[in-house]
Order: structure tokens, then sequence, then C-alpha cells
């Protein structure tokens, strides 16, 4: 290698170094401060580079929440595909699978996490965030395949729709984690958060494995029946 190559990749090096830590800063503020709250004057500080360094990286607040965004959910995303197209994993294991890699996610990185659900996800300033809804579908669309490929093999009870079951999974595991990030959760111990992921998986596992519970279609046909067969309120006089 080049003396010039060598000063270049050096370069790089530093330039990649910077940004990492701007973002890492990023992250903190947003977590504490929220997006409204947070200022580029305060992530510089939280970094301990220059004000204007902030801008030489990206152009503004939003642009450094949509990156906080794309980093977090495509960690996430690439660890659940995994999970999902596992040839050897049962559908309990990869459910349960699923709900570990986001459970550890929040135990390696809870402001990063917080910052994922409360200012992408559930705060108004997470429309700033384009990718958003497309990274969020995506997830779920991939699931949704998964429990598709159970349901052909009968691990999957026949009546559910596989989407649907995919919404479900994810709906429970976010506001399972939102209630940790909230505050709702007082205790965040690796032990409360093991139980949390357990209860939560068992929970979903339990309504769509074969057997486990009526399905959905008797449990429609049983409730149209009885209130096809309630008695009629008699006229007022």
């Amino acid at each position: 290698m080049s003396p010039q190559q060598r000063k270049s990749e050096e370069a790089g090096s530093r330039e990649n170094e910077r940004r990492r830590t701007i973002l890492r800063a990023a992250i903190d503020v947003f977590a504490r401060k929220g997006y409204h709250g947070c200022r580029i004057a305060d992530v510089a500080r939280e970094a301990g580079v220059a004000y204007g360094l902030v801008y030489h990286y990206f152009k503004n607040k939003d642009e450094l929440l949509e990156t906080v965004a794309e980093t977090g959910w495509s960690g996430f995303v690439s660890r659940m595909r995994t999970v999902a197209e596992s040839e050897d994993a049962s559908l309990e294991d990869k459910v349960r699978g699923i709900a570990d890699v986001a459970f550890e996610a929040y135990r390696v990185d809870p402001r990063a996490v917080k910052v994922l659900i409360l200012e992408v996800a559930r705060s108004p300033a997470g429309g700033h965030v384009v990718s958003r809804q497309q990274a969020f579908l995506g997830a779920i669309r991939m699931a949704a395949e998964m429990f598709a490929r159970a349901q052909s093999t009968g691990e999957l009870r026949s009546d559910l729709d596989p989407m649907l079951c995919a919404s479900l999974l994810f709906g429970a595991i976010e506001m399972g984690l939102t209630a940790f990030v909230s505050g709702l959760m007082e205790d965040r111990s690796p032990e409360a958060l093991d139980r949390a992921k357990v209860q939560i998986a068992e929970s979903f596992l339990r309504g769509v494995l074969p057997g486990a519970a009526p399905s959905a279609e008797a449990s429609w046909k049983q409730e149209k029946q009885s209130s096809g067969t309630r008695p009629k309120a008699g006229k007022r006089s």
C-alpha cells in the first residue's frame, strides 16, 4: 500500500469514527430529551465536537433521526431474518427467537430502542422518517411469510391469516417493549426482560398453535349463534 493510499484510508477511518460518535450522541440526546427537545447544539455538546461539524455529516435534525431509525431497523431486521428463515427451527422456536432478538436489542442498547419506539414508531416526530413505514411493514411481511410456510406444514392453525399473525406478534413485542422504555415496568433487570419475552411468546403461541384454542371460525360462529338467540328486550310502555 502506498503512503497516499494509507493516508486516504486513515482519513476515511477518522471520518467514519466521527460520524459514529455524533450518531451515538444523537441517540443519547433523543432518548433523554425527545425529538422536539433536542437541538443540534445538544448533540454537538454530547459528542464533544464543534457545532458546525454535526452539519458536516447530517444536514439537520430530521436526517439524524432518520439515520438512527435506519441503523436500528436494519440490524433488527437482519437478525430477525436469520431466525425466521432457519430451516431447522420449529415455529415455536422462531417466535421465541424473534422475541429474544427484540428484547436482546433493548438489553444491549436501551436508549436506542427507546428512540425507535417513542420517537420513531409512536411520536408524530417519526413522520419525518421517510423509511419508517416501509421498514416496519417489511419486517411484518417477512414474519407473515414465516407464518405462511408454517401453515403449509401444519405448524400454524389453518384458519388463521399469516399476515394478521405477523402483525399481532409485532404488536405484542412493541407494546411489551413500550412498557419498559416508558417506565411502566420498574424492574428492568435482565431477569425481568427474560420473563417478559417468555410471557409475550407464550401468550401469542397459545393462540396460534393447532389444538391450543378454538378456531377463529368456530369462535365467530358461536358468537354469532349466541347473539342470534339472545332474547329481545320488551317494548317500553
